[in-house]
């Protein structure tokens, strides 16, 4: 298998083009800097992607904004902390604030000239349309929970992007490498579907799994530590 073998790149986008855990920590800020040390980063993220998920499963037609609100709330609640008046509202709109990693732009814009793009996220539009402005890709089609009314490892999101996908571009899902960051979110799911995966592996040599819950026994077919080192990979092909 080669990575010139495939025709779409699907793509999660938080966690691997936009960098979420730096965004989540300091639109956090607020709440954290009350517990005056009491709980630290990686415990906070660890915290944050338990209650996130939960929300998303019990909730799955959810508005991303409110699952952060309300995730913002349950943390809160578990610290024993003080929230002030708009404070959830406002870490529901913090996703246009958080970062992308400082290579997804350009990787992007290489990959855009081999393969069609397409996003698979776990966010409403508009907050992903903001995201977009900072990822400076058109991408060629657009899946989101809000327009799914589930959030991944949902089997349905996949379903209704292997949809899209088949009914944009006449596509098989032998065409498509999936690439995300997330074991759990991910690729546990598009393995499980046959999918060809690629691992971008932000979190490589950092402990624990962060915001997203750590899961074993998963193998993908590539992994690369930075969308970088993905571009470098393909152009050496």
């Amino acid at each position: 298998m080669r990575l010139t073998d495939f025709k779409i790149l699907t793509f999660d986008c938080y966690g691997t083009l936009i960098d979420w855990e730096a965004g989540i920590l300091a639109a956090m800020r607020p709440l954290l800097g009350r517990l005056g040390g009491k709980v630290n980063d990686g415990a906070a993220l660890q915290d944050f992607g338990r209650h996130e998920s939960a929300i998303q499963s019990t909730e799955p037609a959810l508005n991303y904004r409110k699952v952060l609100a309300k995730t913002y709330l349950a943390l809160a609640t578990e610290w024993g902390a003080t929230v002030a008046d708009g404070e959830t509202e406002r870490f529901g709109q913090s996703v246009p604030d958080w970062p992308a990693f400082a290579d997804s732009a350009e990787s992007l814009a290489y990959l855009k000239q081999h393969y069609r793009l397409v996003i698979l996220s776990n966010v409403d539009r508009q907050s992903f349309a903001a995201s977009n402005k900072k990822l400076g890709v058109a991408f060629d089609a657009i899946c989101t929970a809000e327009d799914i009314g589930s959030y991944k490892p949902d089997r349905r999101n996949f379903e209704f992007m292997l949809r899209t996908v088949k009914e944009k571009f006449g596509a098989a899902p032998g065409d498509i490498l999936h690439t995300a960051q997330s074991l759990f979110h991910d690729h546990q799911v598009a393995k499980a579907m046959g999918l060809a995966t690629n691992w971008i592996d932000r979190r490589a040599g950092k402990a624990g799994g962060g915001a997203t819950k750590p899961i074993e026994g998963i193998t993908t077919d590539f992994r690369f530590t930075s969308m970088a080192a993905f571009v470098a990979a393909h152009r050496a092909l």
